[in-house]
């Protein structure tokens, strides 16, 4: 045996010091919680009188919010904010991992649309310090996602188009910073609800303090004339994938093959943009809308030998890019899938904790709460320019779950954290930025 593994089996380990907190890093978020006033921004917005285990909204939500940003994705791991002295970095008091079971059952519709009001509050907090596009453009990409369960028991969970047994939340998210704007846990088997939640997603953006040009992204599942004419009477710019009908590849197959532009595409392969006119309806119910349209094909031999034709993708759009710019700018939209994982690797929705729906509603708005304030921690905080992607994994490796032990010196409490911290810069840095911003009430 050698030396190493033997001092390694000799040594013992104890769980006996009440001075040490287990992510000391998530002094970062509570600061930027105090500034917000998130705990009585949630005490004046939620009202769950006379339900049980309704009082003390406002520290039951932290709990959970703050549980999810230490890596927590079930409810009883909220313990680990009662080990040791972790409590004691953070401005609330930890509640009980049963107590939130109470709490979170009591939700019915109307308690997480409270909920969705503190959403909205605290974006409009946030983007006040400093967060917010103010009046530059902003996109807005709107997706759906399945939230996959397991067992019967999950209320409102269904089987959908996927065949995957789950929930299908819609999602709205800020292209560049990756914040959830709005969110909305639907059914598994449920498509519908865009157009309502089109219209209170861009109420809220506007009372937070967008006052720019608002641009939306959305795929094919979000393909209806209902919610063109929405966004049409809110004044919002939009870019929407079409499904290929019979009447869109009539309009593709009509363009002029002189028209098709080569854009840049990946090795073994080529790719032309082109656009045109889309035309459906008739008499005063005629549309006339921009149709761009993207082809591409393999081009190594052997693989295009056994896939010759052409590949269509298209979209409709009232935006007046370049046709090129504007095949780029959709494809854009892809990004809101690395926020949709984001979500769920780093923001506790790989799950769904409870058997009630509401209750799950009500988890999905504090994911999405713990979800902004990772970002808003970074952003604000000046840990990375803001063009680099913020993920949560990453940011909790390098702030949040790093040890620390609560020492008194001279009757001032300190914080002492492990030396030679690789990222060590970052958190004072950011420490002190959060700091400085002001207390919001």
């Amino acid at each position: 045996m050698s030396a190493v593994s033997h001092g390694i089996d000799r040594m013992g380990a104890t769980f006996d010091d009440p001075s040490l907190v287990a992510d000391a890093g998530l002094l970062l978020p509570a600061t930027l919680m105090v500034r917000l006033g998130l705990e009585s921004v949630v005490d004046d917005m939620v009202r769950l009188v006379g339900r049980v285990g309704g009082a003390r909204p406002g520290r039951k939500v932290l709990t959970l919010i703050v549980s999810i940003l230490a890596g927590g994705s079930h409810i009883d791991h909220v313990n680990k904010l009662r080990a040791g002295a972790t409590g004691r970095v953070l401005p609330f008091r930890v509640m009980a991992p049963s107590t939130l079971g109470t709490f979170l059952r009591a939700f019915t519709f109307g308690h997480v649309r409270q909920l969705d009001r503190v959403i909205a509050e605290t974006i409009r907090r946030a983007w006040s310090l400093g967060a917010g596009p103010g009046a530059a453009a902003m996109t807005i990409d709107l997706d759906s996602t399945i939230c996959q369960v397991h067992g019967k028991q999950k209320h409102g969970a269904a089987y959908g188009y996927t065949k995957v047994l789950g929930y299908h939340p819609l999602l709205a998210t800020r292209a560049g910073t990756g914040e959830v704007l709005h969110a909305r846990l639907r059914k598994g088997s449920s498509q519908r609800g865009h157009k309502r939640f089109v219209e209170e997603l861009i109420a809220r953006v506007r009372r937070a303090g967008a006052t720019g040009p608002l641009n939306v992204r959305a795929d094919a599942g979000f393909w209806s004339y209902a919610l063109i004419d929405t966004l049409n009477r809110l004044k919002v710019s939009w870019s929407i994938t079409v499904r290929i009908n019979p009447a869109i590849t009539k309009a593709i197959n009509a363009i002029d093959e002189k028209a098709w532009v080569p854009i840049t595409y990946p090795d073994g392969g080529e790719g032309q943009v082109a656009e045109t006119i889309y035309v459906t309806g008739k008499g005063k119910h005629q549309r006339r809308l921009r149709l761009v349209v993207r082809r591409t094909r393999l081009t190594e031999p052997a693989q295009r030998a056994l896939w010759p034709d052409w590949r269509h993708h298209g979209f409709i759009t009232n935006l007046d890019l370049p046709v090129v710019a504007m095949d780029q700018f959709h494809r854009d939209h892809a990004t809101v899938e690395l926020t949709i994982r984001d979500l769920k690797e780093g923001a506790g929705m790989q799950h769904c904790p409870s058997g009630h729906f509401y209750a799950n509603a009500a988890w999905l708005a504090c994911a999405v709460l713990a979800h902004n304030l990772t970002r808003w921690t970074a952003r604000l905080g000046g840990v990375h320019p803001d063009t680099e992607l913020t993920v949560a994994r990453t940011v909790r490796t390098r702030l949040l779950a790093l040890p620390g032990r609560i020492v008194n010196r001279s009757g001032r409490l300190v914080l002492r954290l492990p030396e030679r911290w690789p990222w060590e810069t970052s958190f004072t840095t950011a420490l002190g930025k959060l700091r400085s911003l002001p207390l919001l009430v």
